[in-house]
């Protein structure tokens, strides 16, 4: 799939923009089913691993299997699909089903599958995480016409393409990660400047690109 094979986004509020404020630990603990275990400390970057892309192909089987025509797109995202980016060794999936906040349409047959249902967002695009284990996989639910769906795709997409903004992301993840931080999330907050940096360069050329084929 392709960005421009992605429907037209509803207005809705933009995604973490770069003055956004830090999530609280209030906002992170609301967002969390369950105890929620806090990192205290750095987050481990591995180096690219070239099994990650069968890891998701593995786990896109068992999701097909599992919800069938209800999955109407799956994709990898994340820097595990990214290669050569290191990364921590979690597989990032993207699923797109009818409507994300009707957790009865799919939560249980993933959950047949391994999957536990770990983050809810209603505010947030109606974002739900489900998580697998063996191998670890974070697998983001979204609704159709999401704008984040656009945004995880573009970024991806740019990064394999853009050796120069796959390192810049990579210097800004290995000099974040070593830092000491309470959770993960706070983490992924650190890095919003440089992801709208890049998405911002994407962007431009994506548009730049639709106007010369027009």
């Amino acid at each position: 799939m392709t960005i421009s094979d992605l429907p037209d986004q509803p207005a809705q509020p933009t995604s973490a923009p770069a003055s956004a404020a830090p999530s609280t630990e209030e906002q992170i603990l609301a967002a969390r089913i369950g105890p929620t275990q806090p990192l205290n400390g750095p987050v481990y970057l591995a180096e690219y691993d070239p099994a990650w892309p069968q890891m998701y192909l593995v786990e896109a089987a068992k999701i097909r299997a599992a919800l069938g025509e209800r999955a109407l797109s799956l994709e990898h995202v994340g820097s595990t699909s990214v290669p050569g980016l290191a990364a921590k060794p979690l597989i990032d999936i993207l699923l797109v089903v009818a409507d994300s906040s009707d957790e009865a349409a799919y939560v249980p047959a993933l959950e047949a599958q391994g999957y536990a249902l770990h983050i809810r967002e209603p505010e947030w695009y109606q974002h739900r995480v489900l998580k697998g284990i063996n191998p670890a996989v974070n697998l983001h639910v979204f609704s159709p016409g999401c704008v984040e769906t656009r945004r995880m795709l573009l970024m991806r997409d740019w990064l394999r393409a853009t050796p120069a903004d796959r390192d810049l992301y990579e210097r800004t993840k290995r000099d974040l990660a070593q830092r000491e931080w309470k959770y993960v999330q706070n983490y992924a907050d650190a890095k919003s400047a440089v992801v709208e940096e890049i998405l911002a360069r994407a962007s431009a050329a994506s548009g730049s690109a639709q106007e010369e084929e027009s």
